[in-house]
């Protein structure tokens, strides 16, 4: 009811100004976001893969997170399967954000398929953060357009001036992805459980990569969310029966 309260204030010429600032703000997270596709078509050249491969990954995957701990798992020496198990846990969050986003947008159900190929984390935030549908699909529509189409340019950039960079390590390129990721992550972490959750995550991630094999760590990690929720459903159960014994009256001798 108070937004279509708010709907109905608001005069044409007023709603023209808020689809441009959603546009405006959805370029922005697209640009920014997108540029560091260099930087992983730069990283999965020096890792071993064809330009072809390079150029699909972004193509068909289109998940930043996950290319990156491919191809990182891959440079390191670990074995395919395990690369791609640890991207394909990555990307799993993608599927949760359809279920929220799909209620938001509510798009035709012919639209809806190439609409999830757009469902990544920097379009889940900018829709998240419209106050009106028309605005959820403007950001959600701007943003995934402008980061799939320089995304994939930036890629097919980097991965052809690989050789001319030389030593990919050295420029440490490989982690501009992650630190995109954890900028967009940081200020959705507004709970103690989430911090926890995401801290636990990356003590396993850390700790465990001298002594598992590349890959391993990053699936590991994903066991820091149930850890965390079964500690705290303890924490929960347990403190009703603290209070009842706190409020109960004491006996007297």
């Amino acid at each position: 009811m108070a937004e279509q309260t708010a709907l109905a204030d608001i005069r044409p010429g007023d709603g023209e100004k808020a689809d441009a600032a959603v546009v405006r703000d959805a370029l922005g997270v697209g640009v920014a976001v997108g540029l560091s596709g260099f930087a992983f078509g730069v990283t999965s050249a020096g890792s071993g893969l064809t330009l072809p491969q390079t150029c699909a990954l972004s193509l068909l995957v289109f998940t930043g997170a996950s290319q990156f701990a491919l191809v990182g798992a891959l440079a390191a020496g670990g074995n395919p399967l395990t690369a791609a198990a640890g991207a394909f846990f990555l990307g799993v969050r993608n599927a949760f954000y359809g279920l929220r986003l799909s209620q938001l947008l509510a798009l035709p159900r012919a639209v809806r398929p190439f609409a999830a190929q757009w469902v990544i984390d920097e379009t889940t935030a900018v829709a998240l953060a419209q106050p009106t549908r028309r605005a959820t699909r403007i950001g959600f529509t701007v943003t995934g357009l402008s980061l799939y189409v320089l995304w994939n340019l930036t890629t097919l950039l980097g991965a052809l001036g690989a050789r001319a960079i030389g030593d990919t390590d050295a420029w440490g390129l490989d982690a501009a992805g992650p630190a995109v990721f954890l900028a967009l992550l940081a200020p959705m972490l507004r709970t103690g459980t989430e911090r926890a959750v995401a801290g636990l995550a990356v003590l396993l991630g850390l700790g465990l990569l001298p002594v598992l094999p590349a890959g391993v760590p990053v699936l590991t990690a994903a066991l820091a969310a149930p850890a965390v929720l079964f500690l705290e459903g303890r924490r929960k159960a347990a403190s009703p029966g603290r209070a009842r014994r706190n409020d109960a009256p004491e006996e007297n001798g």
